[in-house]
C-alpha cells in the first residue's frame, strides 16, 4: 500500500460484506451488523508514531469502535487510532 497515514493512525480493510457467498445482496442494516462481528483484521499501514502494531499484524478491534471510512487505492478501508486496538497476534 502506498498510502502512509500520519501520527498514530492505522489502516485496516473494511470488513463490510455487500453480498453473501451465494450472491444474495444484503441490506444496509445486515451489512453493518456483519461488519461489527468481524473484529479481527490485518494491519495494512500505520503511521510513524505507532509503537504497538506493524504491517501484517492481526489485530482485534472493539466492534463498537468508530472509524473513518475511506477509499484508498480503489478499495474501502477503515482508519482508526492505534489506541482503539485491543490486542494483536
Amino acid at each position: 500500500m502506498e498510502f502512509k497515514p500520519n501520527g498514530q493512525w492505522v489502516v485496516l480493510p473494511d470488513p463490510t460484506v455487500e453480498t453473501t457467498e451465494s450472491g444474495i445482496i444484503l441490506d444496509e442494516t445486515t451489512k453493518a451488523d456483519n461488519a461489527k462481528r468481524a473484529n479481527i483484521l490485518e494491519v495494512l499501514a500505520h503511521g510513524p508514531q505507532c509503537t504497538f502494531v506493524q504491517v501484517g499484524d492481526k489485530v482485534m478491534v472493539d466492534p463498537r469502535t468508530e472509524a473513518v471510512k475511506a477509499e484508498i487505492e480503489d478499495k474501502e478501508h477503515l482508519i482508526i487510532g492505534e489506541f482503539q486496538i485491543l490486542g494483536k497476534w
